[in-house]
């Protein structure tokens, strides 16, 4: 069986679901990974598919017609001002989409808080059959993988799993060696990009964003080891394409960018994975 790819909502963040889909199936995508959980950021697409039953049924349409499924939605983000039960109606809508997978990250450093409610997350996902990744972000609380496992240790669920994302893997300078102390069943897939070698102090925030959510780059044109990370990784692995490449895009469209992504994600497996995905 080959490997199995997901076009995540931040490559194409100005497509609505449906559209989405029809550029996933397009391109040759197998799944898709929505951002149907807003975060209050402002000027954020709103693809509340919870509240607007039109773009839901729109979104059910595309999914029938085309055959992609929804391998995840995001972000269950956990701060001091979240209440776990907000996340309830998305949950309802991923489980009548068939999906298995939600993300949440964690942006407040007072554990006690993000312990408590990292664990109520659990509890509600698992009513919806859903597994909740928590994703190390570099400029989040929780931002290396070291930190990821402790909180899942410590919680101890059993539809827990972690988020690698290549970018934020190189730069919070993990080392490929210590996805050895993590169980396999705690890894279900990843968001894959490249990314420059350089990486911006973790004050900068500005800097961090910068390229994490507009000048990601396509599979082996940056400078990333992505190999020594993906060799490390269970043979089953969902690669979800997280590469937002806003002058890309301006330049291409969203589609064809889509396109490129798998296209550059396949080639750079082909020459650099040795193992059978």
């Amino acid at each position: 069986m080959g490997a199995k790819f997901s076009l995540a909502h931040l490559t194409v963040l100005d497509c609505a679901p449906p559209e989405m889909i029809y550029i996933a199936n397009m391109a040759g995508y197998d799944y898709v990974s929505l951002r149907i959980i807003t975060m209050g950021l402002s000027g954020e697409n709103n693809y509340n598919l919870a509240e607007d039953k039109k773009l839901l049924n729109q979104t059910k349409r595309a999914l029938h017609k085309t055959g992609i499924k929804v391998h995840d939605i995001e972000l269950a983000k956990i701060d001091e001002k979240t209440d776990i039960k907000n996340y309830e109606p998305a949950f309802k809508v991923a489980e009548e989409l068939g999906v298995k997978n939600v993300i949440s990250s964690i942006w407040t450093s007072n554990r006690e808080l993000y312990l408590e409610k990292f664990s109520e997350l659990c509890e509600l996902a698992n009513k919806y059959g859903l597994t909740v990744n928590l994703e190390f972000v570099t400029w989040a609380e929780i931002k290396d993988l070291e930190q990821a496992k402790e909180v899942l240790e410590i919680v101890d669920k059993g539809n827990v799993a972690i988020l690698i994302d290549t970018l934020h893997f190189h730069r919070s300078k993990v080392k490929p060696a210590e996805i050895d102390e993590i169980p396999d069943k705690w890894l279900r897939f990843i968001h894959l990009c490249d990314g420059p070698a350089d990486i911006p102090d973790w004050d900068d925030t500005e800097a961090l964003l910068k390229t994490g959510r507009d000048n990601r780059l396509y599979p082996g044109k940056g400078e990333i080891d992505l190999a020594a990370i993906i060799e490390k990784l269970p043979e089953n692995i969902v690669y979800s394409i997280e590469l937002p490449k806003i002058d890309k895009i301006k330049e291409i469209g969203y589609a064809e960018h889509a396109r490129r992504s798998l296209e550059y994600s396949k080639k750079y497996l082909e020459k650099n994975i040795t193992k059978k995905n």
